[in-house]
């Protein structure tokens, strides 16, 4: 069996995410908050609530806790609504409790990061719910260092993740095709580097492309710009012989057209490159204890 594509859970893999959360704090400076400092006392306790200011679909509250426990440990959240769930206007997804100082410190990167999650979870949904089935797929088109969390945003939005790397498996792009001599020679050459259990995906822009990639042993065709004509075409020479990717291009506009091709998959960069995040806020009380 060849070796499979990454496909994680919806879990997070809190050994990647916690070194980037706190190089994120360091570089707020949340450690050194002087206003905080200044004006706040140290052993003064505080509640909070987070609140959507728009509609969309919600990721990123564990990521959030984790934030203020890295500044904390007696910082707690409580989740109000589901990773996935629909916001609206003035919902509020999350009650906080602790100290004030580490709650005003983390208060802008935890919103940011749950902005950002957000948002990228909302514009996968909006792709998914037009595909209507599991054949939406992400990029490596992410903020660098980023990916662990962005790719778990398409997650909770209802797309799948493409390889995570480049050690993922093999993909053989119009660079490389160029470089190395075109797509028969480069399917032959990475077959013979790493076997047949190698996962080999090649970007074909043809219906000769194609031919090449059928006739080398490619395990899947990426289809990159290409017309729903020469899609149709490609796909009826393949006729199951390979899986096939449509890539680039595609739009909420145009992906129900796409989607109605017998296609194993949609892959869009727009998905964590162009998201835009949603807003949240958060306010702050003062209590006697928690």
């Amino acid at each position: 069996m060849k070796r499979s594509i990454r496909r994680p859970a919806n879990g997070l893999d809190w050994a990647q995410i916690r070194p980037l959360l706190k190089q994120a704090l360091l570089e707020d400076g949340a450690w050194h908050d002087r206003t905080t400092y200044a004006t706040v006392s140290s052993r003064s306790p505080a509640r909070g609530e987070v609140i959507a200011k728009g509609d969309g679909i919600l990721a990123g509250l564990p990521v959030m806790a984790e934030v203020f426990k890295q500044l904390d440990s007696h910082c707690r959240l409580k989740a109000l609504a589901r990773e996935g769930s629909r916001l609206s206007q003035g919902l509020k997804v999350a009650e906080l409790g602790g100290y004030a100082r580490p709650l005003l410190s983390g208060e802008r990167v935890a919103l940011n990061l749950l902005g950002r999650l957000s948002g990228i979870a909302t514009l996968s949904r909006r792709f998914a719910d037009k595909i209507k089935g599991p054949r939406l797929y992400d990029t490596r088109k992410t903020t660098p260092l980023w990916r662990v969390l962005e790719r778990y945003a398409v997650r909770v939005g209802g797309g799948q993740n493409h390889r995570f790397n480049l050690a993922g498996h093999v993909l053989i792009k119009d660079n490389h095709l160029r470089l190395g001599g075109g797509v028969y020679a480069c399917v032959k050459a990475a077959r013979k580097i790493f076997g047949k259990e190698e996962f080999i995906e090649v970007e074909v822009e043809s219906f000769e492309q194609a031919s090449e990639a059928l006739r080398a042993g490619a395990d899947l065709l990426l289809l990159d710009n290409s017309s729903p004509k020469v899609l149709e075409k490609i796909l009826r020479l393949v006729k199951g012989k390979m899986q096939v990717e449509v890539s680039g291009g595609l739009t909420l506009d145009n992906i129900r057209k796409y989607s109605r091709l017998p296609a194993d998959r949609f892959s869009s960069g727009f998905l964590t490159h162009s998201a835009p995040a949603l807003d949240f806020s958060m306010e702050l009380y003062p209590i006697k204890k928690f």
